[in-house]
């Protein structure tokens, strides 16, 4: 009796642990690390599912095929750096850098939903970027990490994370500074 009671308990408490709503809130979604080890660094970046379940779930699933390692860091401005572009493995291709994505033959594989964030662009937010003179929903694999407050950016972009630690080592990010390695938590 007391064992089936046990069991019948443990079953409760496994659908209610599953229920996406808990007391009548939807229930957020589990956050991923990501740790970039970079020439200069390492970076991490706790995702935000909740604000761009999309872009996040196409930034994870990148880095978790290593996708981001041996990348260069194409674009470094005093506010923010960009990263994501596998044409930069190809010093040759310098010219076209800033324009890769993840599908065949590195072309643009959009995520197809704009979610931009309401979020402010404050130092250590992370976003995905999108061509100049694209929509949103046309971003890709392309990502920025903001050095400073910039609000200029808000309600731009799909906002995927926040660097929890190494803000030192962005700051020293130069320009074809590489991704080393990348780690998935």
């Amino acid at each position: 009796m007391l064992r089936s009671l046990l069991t019948v308990g443990s079953i409760a408490v496994v659908a209610l642990t599953s229920v996406t709503a808990i007391n009548g809130q939807a229930a957020k979604p589990a956050t991923t690390t990501v740790i970039l080890d970079t020439t200069k660094g390492q970076i991490e970046i706790q995702t935000s599912p909740s604000d761009a379940p999309k872009s996040v779930e196409r930034f994870v699933e990148l880095a978790k095929r290593s996708f981001y390692r041996e990348q260069r860091f194409h674009w470094v401005q005093s506010n923010l750096v960009q990263v994501g572009d596998p044409l930069t493995r190809d010093l040759t291709k310098m010219q076209d850098w800033g324009k890769g994505g993840s599908g065949p033959g590195f072309k643009l594989r959009p995520v197809g939903v704009a979610e931009t964030s309401k979020t402010a662009f404050n130092r250590g937010v992370v976003a995905l970027a999108y061509l100049t003179g694209s929509r949103p929903e046309a971003a890709d694999s392309q990502f920025f990490i903001v050095k400073i407050p910039s609000p200029g950016l808000n309600g731009k972009y799909a906002v995927i994370g926040r660097v929890t630690k190494g803000m030192a080592a962005v700051d020293k990010i130069e320009r074809l500074d590489t991704i080393k390695m990348v780690t998935v938590k």
